[in-house]
């Protein structure tokens, strides 16, 4: 990959998922600045991107004028409207997910970057993972023939310690509802075969915790379980799981008609793919059915491939996607171009979710699902 005269000076805010990313190793990129209004944050920071300009805040950062772009890597419910800060202060903008917690903010954060006309973009792992990026590709060559059915399951149980500070306050965690975080799993659809989903009913399941009690999101839910509708048609099935006795995971799998592909389960299995043949076996009731081939699948490591520049090409977080994260949105700036996973696609992963969750919080209701993209 050739190297682009041109520097993006980025600021990064938010110490804790912030430091996870490559900014200062890209080779179109310098670490302008870094903030965190908690100091051992801020050192940790400044450590980790080699950056001397640290400040309290990101009110005060964006003030910097020598700084192009933030990545805003702050608490959930602050998404939107540190992003429109940024974006107001002449700033481009790469987010941590979700992209927002309500419709209200979508249409905030649609309006705000049609109106400044600057790039934004969400981080979103799944998008990278490099299972889906073998499926997008096998998708776009027509290998799978249609995908008629997707599933994703974003299991994440033992959560509780992050739902308190150091102090003991409640966190932004604290009862938070599992489709407010859907982007996970929406990923495993969307960025492969660019379909929107546009309808959805959706399960939700609790206990008697304190915690689904008193929440600020009234949340009753540990787990929720969504089956989607897609614009073409096909079925989505989402299980985000926070308490239950499962392994954790981000995975997914697409069922087409001429193959169909499964990430790696919990209980071992490896990748594998099946695909049609001509044999046989007989059921233990008698009856013949085919039997499609089963293949171990060899899954390879995007991130060793000149997809990435060579000073990226190393493992990275959440299946080495933030590697491509950071090159995604420094390319897209020095290109001049929009970003995969720009705003139309980030709410296109969000807005499912929490039309899920009311969907769940009405027993199951079918919700239809508000499109803010003009070309669906």
């Amino acid at each position: 990959m050739k190297k682009s005269a041109k520097k993006i000076r980025i600021g990064v805010v938010g110490g804790g998922f912030g430091t996870g990313f490559q900014w200062h190793e890209h080779p179109d990129c310098v670490v302008q600045a870094v903030g965190d209004l908690d100091p051992q944050r801020r050192k940790g920071l400044m450590q980790t991107y080699k950056c001397e300009k640290a400040y309290e805040s990101l009110e005060e950062l964006i003030q910097d004028r020598d700084v192009d772009a933030v990545a805003v890597f702050t608490p959930a419910p602050d998404h939107v409207r540190h992003a429109v800060a940024c974006l107001k202060a002449g700033k481009h903008v790469i987010s941590a997910v979700p992209a927002a917690t309500s419709l209200e903010q979508c249409q905030l954060l649609l309006d705000t970057v049609k109106a400044t006309g600057l790039s934004y973009m969400m981080a979103e792992t799944s998008w990278y993972h490099q299972s889906v990026i073998s499926a997008r590709k096998w998708f776009a060559e027509g290998n799978f023939g249609r995908i008629f059915y997707t599933e994703a399951e974003y299991h994440h149980p033992g959560l509780e310690p992050l739902f308190f500070d150091k102090k003991g306050n409640r966190t932004w965690r604290y009862g938070f509802p599992p489709m407010h975080y859907p982007t996970h799993c929406t990923g495993y659809l969307v960025g492969v075969t660019g379909e929107r989903l546009t309808q959805v009913s959706c399960t939700g399941w609790g206990d008697d915790s304190p915690i689904l009690k008193d929440n600020a999101y009234q949340n009753p839910f540990w787990n929720e379980t969504a089956f989607f509708t897609t614009s073409g048609g096909s079925a989505f099935r989402v299980g985000i799981y926070w308490n239950a006795p499962v392994g954790g995971c981000e995975r997914g799998q697409w069922f087409g008609e001429k193959m169909t592909y499964y990430d790696p389960m919990p209980n071992g299995t490896s990748y594998v793919i099946r695909r049609p043949s001509e044999q046989t076996e007989t059921d233990d009731a008698g009856f013949a059915r085919t039997l499609p081939k089963f293949e171990q699948y060899d899954q390879p490591k995007w991130w060793k491939t000149d997809m990435l520049p060579e000073p990226l090409r190393h493992p990275s977080g959440h299946d080495g996607s933030h590697t491509f994260l950071t090159h995604e949105f420094i390319d897209a700036l020095v290109s001049g171009r929009r970003p995969a996973v720009n705003v139309y696609e980030a709410l296109a992963l969000t807005v499912p979710g929490l039309v899920a969750h009311e969907s769940a919080l009405k027993g199951g209701a079918q919700l239809k699902i508000p499109s803010f993209d003009p070309k669906a």
